[in-house]
């Protein structure tokens, strides 16, 4: 059984547990994913399974990759992503399979990958949460600046310095969250608190080792 699924992400809302406390939780749609190939360990060095995920119009995808499913009768995909499995799991799988939500059930822990939003040049106040320069004293136009940059002895920038730059857009993954509930008919699945993306967002989701 494969642990690791392609979902997308719908919005947030809460619920109540058995106890009666509200939970914020995310509603995500996972799956149905395909089954695109196959990876084995005597032929490509590794075992892994690559799916599909989200119907696309074969007209916005080149033709080798239009070929592809094709030459599998698979609908095309527009997101496609691979998850390592056992040396034996993987003659469960074949090609055209679909993978759902049922992989997963209230109580389990999963960790979900997604690309954070995408917030395009930022200074430092937006980026790293500076504090303002003053604002009195005659200074006028360095509110925001960062200020000093560095020490005068070593005569240089050191690596990993804080400064204005590229925001947002990073694939981060966030641990541990908690599945609430999962709803099979509607391949909708609930997880407690938020995860990285946009609405619309696709994202990687995978069960806990622990």
């Amino acid at each position: 059984m494969i642990n690791s699924v392609m979902g997308r992400k719908i919005g947030m809302t809460q619920i109540f547990d058995n106890k009666g406390c509200m939970v914020p939780v995310t509603v995500l749609e996972v799956g149905p994913c395909v089954v695109l190939g196959i990876k084995t360990l005597d032929k490509n060095g590794y075992s892994a399974v690559q799916l599909g995920f989200v119907d696309v119009n074969e007209k916005s995808l080149n033709r080798s990759t239009v070929g592809f499913f094709k030459k599998n009768n698979i609908v095309t995909k527009k997101s496609i992503s691979e998850f390592r499995v056992g040396n034996e799991e993987i003659l469960n799988f074949n090609v055209g399979q679909v993978v759902g939500v049922d992989v997963f059930k209230p109580g389990d822990y999963v960790d979900v990958t997604a690309r954070t939003k995408g917030k395009g040049y930022a200074g430092v106040i937006k980026r790293h949460n500076f504090g303002m320069q003053p604002t009195t004293h005659g200074q006028s136009d360095r509110t925001r600046s960062r200020g000093s940059s560095g020490a005068q002895g070593p005569q240089k920038l050191f690596k990993g310095t804080r400064m204005s730059g590229h925001l947002g857009n990073d694939s981060v993954t966030v641990q541990n969250l908690l599945v609430m509930n999962v709803d099979v008919e509607k391949n909708i699945l609930l997880i407690k608190g938020s995860v990285p993306g946009n609405k619309k967002g696709v994202l990687s989701l995978s069960k806990c080792r622990n």
